[in-house]
């Protein structure tokens, strides 16, 4: 392919508005890296999600069309077998993809890879909810035309996907073929080189029935083993000069719009081609039924036009950027990181159902599009305080999955309910069992997740018909689990924590703090609601033995060391040997064995940091200034989800360039690709945590007391932040500069007041009231914590913007 120089090629769009922060550009220097844009590119309104492929599907990192919970179920094979092995597991597959619309000028096809382009650009609108495509493109024959698209997946319309798409003949006429597919079973690439990389099933999808009427046409498909279908519905509407014929073909796998002609220069050919996708279980909705279910949508969403369907998808954005935007003053890249990185938490979910978030959202097949406690651990904790309805589905969904739990707690010899560390259906699909069956603490999480969302909303209903259940449940779980040893101590044995890198270990402090927090939860919500839990099978001698154990939870101290044991005897293990570890070591797991990662002091990711975040009542500030210090030296970070929870206690016992580094480094995991594997899908937790570096980090918020908490504390680099949380139905708006917070409820009614603590002071906020508090300056907190050999994030404070 020969590529117009830079300087030479003419301007895109000079129209629009030069403010990057709201924009994510790639253009043809991007294609080496075409999976990994196809990510970045994604989009759904958490029922669908198209990745970012090319109108024309080439060329193609991976294919991706993923209805949210539509899966295939395959045998997990072990080299020797145990009791209560997962023998089925689950794993995405893609739906019919509705995205491909081919061209041919004069016979050869496009393709960015040949001929001559003059211009390309594609730009992630994250106000619009749109990608847009520009390409002026000239075939290898000379032939010149400009193609340009915009594709949405509606955030109002939950079924509803939509390509807008044209072709314009440049300098002179040219015979066009144009062919916009719904296809079926793509071909999607095999990483099997790559452990961590997801299963392929080859031709998941079974053709049921295919039908064309007109311009328009419909699939419907079915899965074998997890008995799911699934119907797409293509309806177009084209604008095209007279001359251009239309044919279409319909057959199992695919359905095709042909446009064949020829396209004068100076004219264009548009079509809008409006998809609907919905699934149901194959006892439910028959063929027939959920193909005219589809088929109505995509008319309805055909009548109601694409200039309609794009402004509602902005007037839907623009309510959920009110709460959801944080103002960034410093590094322009990292602005424009934490919104991408909101948008693609905003667009995960929804609040009218019942679904939750995979940990790759809907963006690729990465961990087989499972479940992890991610959603729970990193992502709730966000959408809780700027889109809580989203946060209610998850926890519904986890609810409408308890009769699993309580099948594999009782398949595991356990009471209350087992969640599972890999899911999409409900089933435990993880067949590593320390990483994943002893990873109990998936059910603290699920539980902190329902107390912290109780807690910001005030929602006594969902606590009643779902969120006391799950307290319950997991309560139930840890105390029958645990037990009380000679030395009187409540003891949880047997464990994996978040640290993957030490597996069944006793008492992690992490699991055993979460625990007590899921304990005292479940006991203080069954007493608000003592006839709920009284159905539930709830007496006050189980109440007390929960509390009892609570009170009693071991947690290992190193008095030698002065620092808390990430589990009991961690601190006496053999260090590390960074000095014989190169960089091309890591990520470790890819290069030593695990027996040998077990038995020394090196972390993969927070664990007793993490612990410190998430339970932060439960250490003195002395303990958690120790702890970092400790622990930050022997964190390797190969995993995504430590650099936030390292971010936020690092700002919180003083180093703020080191936090503002760490921050830096979950909130570009993705655009900047820094662990190599952003061509499977994003990091979801990654990006949430970057917010919660900023609001816990540097805003110092806490919710583990009745009132929201803030210690606000701004590195040199960081001239303002601004962020918003949604506290009881209200929007609380936090400004912080080096001189003073401002604490506002800019939408509240006369009347309205919320009270909240700002370095320890009790503030009254009340309606067109503004509480601005100075702030106080930042303690000395000694030399900066050392990090394994290479392993410092990189810097970018210290005025390196």
């Amino acid at each position: 392919m020969q590529r117009t120089p830079t300087a030479d090629r003419p301007p895109i769009r000079p129209e629009v508005d030069s403010d990057e922060r709201w924009r994510i550009r790639r253009t043809a220097d991007d294609f080496d890296r075409i999976a990994e844009t196809e990510s970045i590119f994604a989009l759904s309104n958490g029922w669908v999600g198209w990745r970012g492929t090319l109108d024309e599907g080439v060329p193609c990192g991976m294919p991706g069309t993923y209805l949210n919970g539509f899966h295939e179920r395959r045998e997990v094979s072990y080299p020797e077998g145990g009791y209560a092995f997962p023998l089925l597991s689950d794993t995405v597959v893609s739906a019919p993809n509705a995205c491909l619309v081919r061209l041919w000028v004069d016979d050869e096809p496009l393709d960015v890879r040949t001929g001559t382009l003059r211009a390309h650009e594609r730009v992630l609108d994250l106000r619009a909810g749109v990608v847009e495509r520009y390409t002026d493109w000239v075939s290898q024959g000379g032939r010149a035309v400009r193609i340009r698209s915009t594709r949405l997946v509606s955030l109002p319309h939950r079924r509803v996907g939509v390509v807008d798409w044209s072709v314009e003949a440049l300098d002179e006429s040219v015979e066009i073929r144009i062919s916009s597919d719904l296809l079926a079973n793509e071909r999607v690439p095999d990483r099997a080189g790559d452990p961590r990389a997801a299963s392929v099933i080859d031709d998941p999808l079974t053709a049921e029935r295919q039908r064309s009427a007109g311009t328009d046409g419909v699939l419907v498909h079915r899965t074998d083993r997890s008995a799911q279908r699934v119907a797409v519905a293509v309806a177009h509407h084209v604008d095209a000069p007279d001359e251009v014929a239309t044919t279409v073909d319909c057959s199992p796998d695919r359905f095709r719009l042909t446009l064949t002609g020829t396209l004068p220069a100076g004219r264009r050919i548009a079509l809008t081609k409006f998809a609907a996708y919905d699934c149901a279980p194959v006892d439910g909705a028959g063929p027939d039924a959920l193909a005219d279910e589809v088929v109505a949508a995509a008319d309805a969403a055909r009548a109601e036009g694409f200039d309609a369907l794009l402004a509602g998808q902005r007037e839907a954005l623009d309510a959920a950027w009110l709460t959801a935007d944080v103002e960034l003053d410093s590094d322009v890249e990292l602005q424009q990181a934490i919104r991408f990185g909101l948008f693609h938490l905003l667009q995960a979910g929804r609040p009218d159902g019942d679904r939750t978030i995979p940990a790759k959202g809907l963006t690729g097949n990465g961990y087989d599009g499972h479940v992890l406690w991610d959603t729970e651990g990193y992502v709730l904790p966000v959408l809780t305080y700027v889109a809580p309805g989203v946060a209610r589905s998850a926890l519904r969904w986890r609810h409408h999955h308890l009769p699993q739990a309580r099948d594999r707690a009782a398949e595991l010899r356990l009471t209350g309910a087992t969640f599972p560390w890999r899911t999409i259906g409900g089933e435990e699909c993880s067949g590593y069992w320390p990483a994943g069956t002893a990873g109990l603490h998936v059910n603290a999480d699920i539980a902190d997740a329902v107390l912290r969302y109780v807690g910001a909303t005030g929602d006594e209903e969902f606590l009643a018909e779902a969120g006391l259940e799950l307290l319950v449940e997991t309560a139930r779980l840890w105390h029958g689990f645990g037990h009380v040893a000679d030395d009187g101590a409540f003891h949880i044995q047997g464990v994996t924590g978040p640290d993957e890198y030490a597996a069944l270990v006793d008492d992690n402090v992490f699991t055993n703090l979460m625990a007590r927090r899921n304990l005292r939860g479940a006991a203080d919500a069954v007493e608000r609601l003592p006839e709920v839990a009284a159905r539930l099978g709830v007496d006050p001698a189980e109440v007390a033995g929960w509390r009892a154990a609570a009170d009693a939870v071991f947690v290992p101290y190193d008095d030698k060391r002065g620092v808390h044991e990430q589990a009991a005897g961690f601190t006496g293990q053999a260090e590390w040997d960074f000095a014989n570890t190169s960089e091309d070591d890591y990520p470790l797991l890819l290069h030593f064995p695990y027996l040998e990662l077990y038995r020394k002091q090196v972390v993969k990711q927070a664990d007793l940091v993490l612990a410190m975040q998430r339970c932060p009542g439960e250490f003195t500030a002395e303990q958690k200034a120790r702890n970092v210090a400790y622990y930050e030296a022997r964190t390797v970070r190969d995993s995504s989800l430590s650099a936030s929870p390292q971010a936020v206690l690092a700002a919180e016992v003083g180093h703020l360039d080191l936090a503002y580094d760490l921050f830096a480094e979950s909130v570009m995991q993705d655009l900047a690709d820094l662990g190599d594997k952003t061509g499977d899908g994003l990091h979801l937790a990654s990006l949430g945590g970057a917010w919660l570096a900023l609001v816990q980090g540097f805003g110092g918020m806490r919710d583990d007391r009745e009132l929201l908490s803030f210690d606000p504390r701004l590195p040199a680099c960081i001239d303002r932040l601004a962020f918003n949380l949604r506290w009881h139905g209200h929007r609380l708006r936090v400004t912080l500069t080096g001189a003073e917070a401002r604490y506002e409820l800019p939408d509240a009614d006369g009347g309205t007041a919320i009270e909240l603590w700002h370095h320890g002071e009790r503030l009254r906020v009340a309606a067109g009231e503004p509480a601005v508090r100075p702030m106080p300056p930042v303690p000395d907190a000694g030399p900066e914590p050392s990090c394994p050999p290479g392993r410092r994030p990189t810097r970018r404070s210290a005025g390196e913007r």
